[in-house]
């Protein structure tokens, strides 16, 4: 059995102990410790990471009473000196902490049970038994969750029986009847927790909510704590200055700008889309006008697949002869007819399209395909063409 260190204290960075088992497996090497302050994976919360003899931690698991410490090589002496990555562990105290707090927060404040929690490298997030919410509630929550942070509450955590646990007021009775660990937020909550945390609220920092989904029937809350929250500010700020020096207005006017902004691309769109309709009218007139043979052929440089969908359609409805357009621009091919022509565009794309290394289809009048080279798109469409 490890002692486990973590429990007593979880500001605790050094220590020095002694190697009682080393494990060779086929995913690495392990330790197993006399004594480790490094947390194992567990409750929704990632491992600690460090060094053990100046050799890095890549992995802690539990196993049973004992916890295993995955290594990069094994030490040379049994007598090791140990550190935690003080920095990682203290942003999972705030984050965890921070998860506690917002669970409670939500049940207080409209009785939204936790069913899980997750905690990412990025973000962290808990779901809660509520269909949807609002973004007042949203705000509410929010609010209260970092009032309750600077009222700076008091985080304990000690060890009961399962007598004792079920005469506390717990947020959800344990699996375990022993040994059951209890982290207290004073006048706050009681929870059977493992997890590492800080010793107040005022710890965690504060409390800043992301976003929220649904997930089956239930709300996923994003939210980030302590140096996190932070990060995320900096990070918004820095978006907002650059957006602000691009548009060469104030933070409070972006949103105005942005919207003035899309009114004008809505009307340059319209008027754009106004130009390329008369602009198809032409090459569509000027192709009918050199027309050669029972089809009409040609070769762009500049046009997207949408382009040549437009021209094919404007074409067949002007010509009965089959229409073969290509643009290199992005290596697709069109055919098309209007009906009065024997051959399915779909069914002549199905059965030559692989000797091209083209994908595509269609129906008996339009069909596309998409070539990897422009070198295949050229040579399918003079085979088509011939």
């Amino acid at each position: 059995m490890t002692n486990k260190l973590y429990y007593n204290s979880t500001y605790l960075t050094d220590w020095e102990t002694c190697i009682a088992e080393t494990i060779e497996r086929e995913d690495g090497l392990y330790v197993i410790l006399e004594e480790t302050a490094f947390y194992p994976h567990g409750g929704g919360q990632p491992c600690d990471l460090g060094t053990i003899g100046d050799i890095p931690v890549l992995d802690v698991i539990s196993e049973e009473d004992l916890v295993l410490h995955k290594l990069e090589r094994l030490p040379d002496d049994l007598s090791v000196t140990c550190q935690i990555d003080w920095k990682r562990r203290f942003d999972h105290m705030q984050q965890h902490s921070g998860q506690h707090l917002l669970s409670a927060t939500c049940l207080d404040l409209y009785q939204f049970m936790t069913l899980s929690f997750h905690l990412g490298e990025d973000y962290c997030t808990i779901d809660i038994e509520a269909p949807e919410l609002s973004p007042k509630q949203l705000h509410s929550i929010e609010w209260e969750v970092n009032r309750q942070i600077y009222q700076n509450h008091n985080i304990l955590s000690y060890f009961v029986t399962g007598d004792e646990a079920s005469q506390l007021k717990l947020v959800k009775q344990p699996t375990v009847t022993e040994n059951i660990r209890i982290v207290e937020i004073k006048d706050v909550e009681y929870n059977a927790c493992g997890g590492t945390h800080v010793s107040a609220t005022g710890e965690i920092g504060m409390i800043k909510l992301l976003k929220t989904e649904k997930i089956k029937g239930n709300t996923r809350i994003y939210f980030k704590c302590g140096y996190r929250a932070l990060a995320e500010f900096n990070n918004t700020q820095h978006i907002l200055g650059t957006l602000s020096s691009k548009l060469k207005t104030g933070k409070d006017e972006i949103i105005d700008r942005i919207e003035k902004w899309e009114n004008e691309q809505k009307q340059l769109q319209a008027e754009n889309n106004l130009l390329k309709e008369k602009n198809d009218d032409y090459v569509v007139l000027e192709l009918l006008t050199q027309q050669e043979g029972k089809q009409i052929a040609k070769v762009f440089e500049d046009k997207s697949l949408k382009d040549l969908q437009n021209l094919a359609n404007k074409l067949t409805a002007k010509s009965d002869v089959p229409v073969l357009l290509a643009t290199s621009a992005e290596n697709k091919v069109v055919f098309a007819q209007n009906g009065s022509a024997k051959v399915s565009c779909g069914a002549f794309f199905k059965e030559h399209l692989s000797s091209y290394n083209g994908k595509g289809g269609g129906s008996d009048k339009l069909a596309q395909a998409g070539f990897p080279t422009w070198g295949d798109a050229l040579a399918f469409y003079e085979f088509a063409r011939s």
